[in-house]
């Protein structure tokens, strides 16, 4: 944004009370940057890279949230190792499924406006909230979505009044709907839901949690060529993130290896999975 008057001077809209809401400040000064303000013209297909298949599970602490890493567009593979879960605050996470692009930019915008309003509010904003901001997000970019670019999020966090974990669904008009247990997006979801009916329990630890969202990617992808499994040869593994009462933590490639490298061995002459 340029200077009002004068070099070093900031923009009146910097000096000009508001909220603390940074998307609805943005939406007044300078709306063109916002991605549901980027219209198409009218019966354009744009052919764009679309991440796929994310679970999230609660725990006896929190949160497990993972995603596969595979970009499909069309009947090729765009990208093998594309992260679809991320930190959007200190207490939570949220992952991506629909076109790439749009997806990442909104989670980009999401993160700046939590942090915003920490800095203007001087607290860190509740779990519903958060979960409302992003709802108010997508809905935003309901207008790229009827011209084929979707964004459709996962929002997981650790509840600091309630002092559990808590996950939230989205669809493509915004609408926001807490889910109980365990929840999955994406064009594997289908097979992932019912992996994680099979091995979810109450009460479960972290780990069992960890393991269980592993068992619903490697299920999903097996009868989904939009997910991808894990990949050995190249050693590419699924993305995880726990939440808990110290907040995010990105569960490592060198603790995650040895966790999928049993689970593929498990399944070697057990593909399905049979208990």
């Amino acid at each position: 944004m340029t200077a009002a008057a004068g070099a070093g001077r900031l923009h009146t809209a910097y000096l000009q009370p508001g909220s603390s809401s940074f998307t609805e400040f943005l939406a007044g000064v300078a709306p063109e940057l916002l991605p549901a303000h980027r219209d198409l013209p009218r019966g354009v297909e744009v052919a764009a890279p679309h991440g796929t298949t994310i679970v999230a599970v609660e725990f006896a602490g929190g949160v497990v949230m993972a995603g596969d890493r595979r970009a499909t567009m069309g009947n090729l593979i765009a990208n093998r190792d594309m992260d679809k879960v991320y930190a959007a605050d200190e207490y939570s996470v949220v992952g991506i499924a629909g076109t790439a692009g749009v997806a990442l930019e909104v989670v980009r915008l999401y993160q700046v406006e939590l942090e915003h309003y920490e800095k203007i509010e001087g607290a860190i904003m509740s779990i519903e909230g958060k979960a409302n901001r992003l709802a108010s997000m997508i809905r935003g970019n309901l207008g790229l979505a009827m011209q084929g670019l979707s964004v459709v999020p996962i929002f997981g966090g650790f509840d600091l009044d309630e002092r559990r974990g808590r996950i939230f669904s989205y669809d493509v008009t915004g609408g926001c709907y807490p889910e109980r247990d365990h929840h999955s997006i994406g064009s594997g979801s289908m097979f992932a839901r019912g992996s994680l009916k099979k091995t979810w329990r109450p009460g479960m630890g972290e780990s069992d949690a960890v393991r269980s969202c592993l068992e619903a990617l490697y299920d999903a992808a097996d009868d989904d060529s939009a997910t991808g499994g894990p990949d050995v040869g190249r050693r590419i593994w699924p993305r995880v993130a726990v939440v808990d009462v110290e907040g995010v933590r990105l569960i490592e490639d060198d603790e995650l290896a040895g966790m999928v490298t049993d689970l593929v061995a498990a399944r070697r002459d057990n593909p399905g999975g049979a208990r």
